[in-house]
């Protein structure tokens, strides 16, 4: 059991049931996934750039990602379908609390000028995205063999009916939200 799981099962877990008063444990929010995606423009061009994203996200989240491709074909941005234009991994479970603990404690403080994440950015039915603006923020990555610097998408899905609750859950784990 990670050390988020353990924070789960004994702190966060009590201190939702108390604050929102579930009457059923199975009621208490917490997490279901945390989908991480680089989607890139310029990958439609070069296999290498995908290539590359694959190596740094696999570092990042400790299993294999996807490679997404396009749907359809757009002429404005030289895109056929079926090119690939960015590569995802969906976390669940142990590596999911590992990443999450990671993400809090040693990524984002590392970001330049970081002044916490915004508390807006929940999409009304409990769950919570952010971006990066660079991957090298996260400690498996060798600045040294990063090509390009890339962003990345993090979504963290939870069980949470309303975004207070998710509000909630998430600053228990220690997300530093803004104030």
């Amino acid at each position: 059991m990670t050390r988020m799981q353990q924070h789960y099962a004994t702190v966060v877990r009590l201190a939702m049931q108390e604050r929102f008063g579930y009457d059923n444990p199975m009621r208490i929010p917490g997490l279901e996934k945390i989908v991480l995606n680089m989607g890139m423009g310029e990958g439609a061009r070069d296999s290498n750039v995908v290539q590359s994203a694959f190596a740094d996200l696999t570092a990042i989240a400790g299993q294999q990602p996807v490679i997404t491709k396009a749907r359809k074909s757009i002429s404005n941005f030289k895109l056929r379908e079926g090119m690939e234009i960015g590569v995802k991994v969906t976390l669940r479970r142990r590596r999911m609390f590992e990443f999450l603990d990671r993400l809090i404690t040693i990524a984002l403080p590392r970001v330049r000028d970081f002044r916490g994440v915004s508390p807006k950015s929940f999409d009304g039915r409990g769950n919570f995205s952010l971006g990066l603006r660079e991957q090298i923020v996260f400690p498996e990555i060798d600045y040294d063999k990063v090509d390009t610097i890339r962003g990345l998408d993090i979504a963290i899905v939870t069980t949470a009916a309303t975004d207070d609750e998710a509000r909630e859950l998430l600053a228990r784990f220690g997300m530093p939200f803004m104030n």
